[in-house]
């Protein structure tokens, strides 16, 4: 089960149905005009053109899966209390006094440019329960580093 905002679940739907609606049938058309261009035994295009459709049905029937069990959190019913997923993190980091800001999101809506962690990060995992003013002992692949949260929202 995928925890996800509901702009995540609708971005999915919508990334379903582009897929469906058009990358399916501009598949189709490129395996036809590959095939219309004679021996298939020595056509290399047509094996393009088919290994690429199979690319895009895994990834159709992957974001399928995802949709399917997704499950919609409620930010209505969110405390800023501590951090969960969905909260929005602002920490300053104790060694270089950095200020950063993540939001805790779903594998699938992680996007680090706009500063969504997935929730299965090493940093998401280590500032989870944590509350405003907590120290969170962190372990990257550089070390350990010591994130001390300044605030939390929803």
């Amino acid at each position: 089960m995928a925890y996800m905002s509901k702009e995540g679940y609708d971005k999915l739907v919508a990334e379903l149905k582009r897929l469906e609606g058009v990358e399916r049938p501009k598949a189709s058309a490129a395996i036809a005009e590959a095939r219309d261009k004679g021996d298939l035994s020595e056509n290399s295009e047509y094996e393009a053109a088919k290994e690429a459709q199979a690319h895009l049905e895994d990834k159709i029937n992957q974001l399928k899966r995802t949709i399917a069990s997704a499950k919609i959190v409620d930010t209505s019913r969110l405390s800023s209390d501590a951090v969960q997923i969905l909260s929005k993190v602002e920490l300053t980091n104790l060694a270089t006094n950095q200020k950063m800001q993540y939001t805790i999101v779903s594998e699938q809506e992680a996007n680090l440019r706009e500063g969504k962690i997935s929730i299965t990060t090493p940093i998401a995992q280590g500032l989870l329960n944590k509350k405003v003013g907590d120290v969170a002992e962190i372990k990257v692949p550089r070390g350990t580093i010591q994130l001390r949260i300044e605030s939390i929202s929803i």
